[in-house]
């Protein structure tokens, strides 16, 4: 176990103020090109708040840009990702730990990536364009679509559609793994995560 970071935490507020004053927009012109409410966006830039991915997609679009330009990862040069050199990072100081295992080249659509989840986390629930594949590598996962739960433990997986009511949460007392798996109309991107009080933030050793 060890508590060194993946990469370090990403000042996305900062970042999406910047882009957003750029292009001469209000917080209400944001919230009405990307769906977020004012106060949320506002929390976000001030780094109150950790939006998803999928809703930091819908931003970038908004914001006319890839969800790359909040979120730097090192790009693929092709379709090969080695195990010794798969980029790692985490968003905003959250302890989800991404695993970049997808390429990114000219007209690419598909995005995955491998989420070690920690103990006590759980996402928002959102709705985006697109669809989400997710197999759960270790641990177990409470999955919710439209309501309906489902318990996902290794060696399961689910194909959902991101225009229904979504989200996920590690109910357990050990770390999940899960392979991650997305086709959005702006960017593909996993959901990112809340903590509860109290949550363990102990990262697990990343092979």
């Amino acid at each position: 176990m060890t508590n060194t970071p993946a990469g370090a935490p990403l000042a996305l507020g900062r970042r999406i103020r910047k882009r957003r004053q750029l292009m001469s927009m209000t917080l209400q012109d944001l919230s009405n090109g990307c769906g977020v409410s004012v106060s949320y966006l506002s929390q976000i830039e001030r780094d109150n708040a950790v939006p998803t991915l999928g809703t930091l997609a819908e931003i970038a679009a908004a914001l006319d840009v890839s969800i790359d330009h909040f979120i730097a990862t090192p790009r693929q040069a092709d379709s090969v990702t080695r195990a010794a050199t798969r980029p790692q990072f985490s968003i905003s100081g959250t302890s989800i730990i991404y695993e970049q295992i997808g390429a990114e080249f000219p007209g690419h659509e598909l995005t995955s990536f491998i989420l070690n989840v920690p103990p006590a986390y759980e996402s928002e629930t959102v709705q985006h364009s697109g669809e989400e594949l997710i197999f759960v590598l270790d641990g177990e996962i409470l999955q919710v679509v439209n309501g309906q739960q489902f318990l996902l433990r290794a060696g399961d997986s689910m194909h959902y559609l991101g225009q229904h009511p979504h989200s996920w949460s590690n109910a357990s007392d050990t770390w999940a793994r899960l392979l991650w798996t997305g086709k959005m109309l702006h960017g593909a991107t996993p959901s990112s995560y809340v903590p509860r009080t109290g949550t363990d933030t102990t990262k697990p050793d990343i092979p």
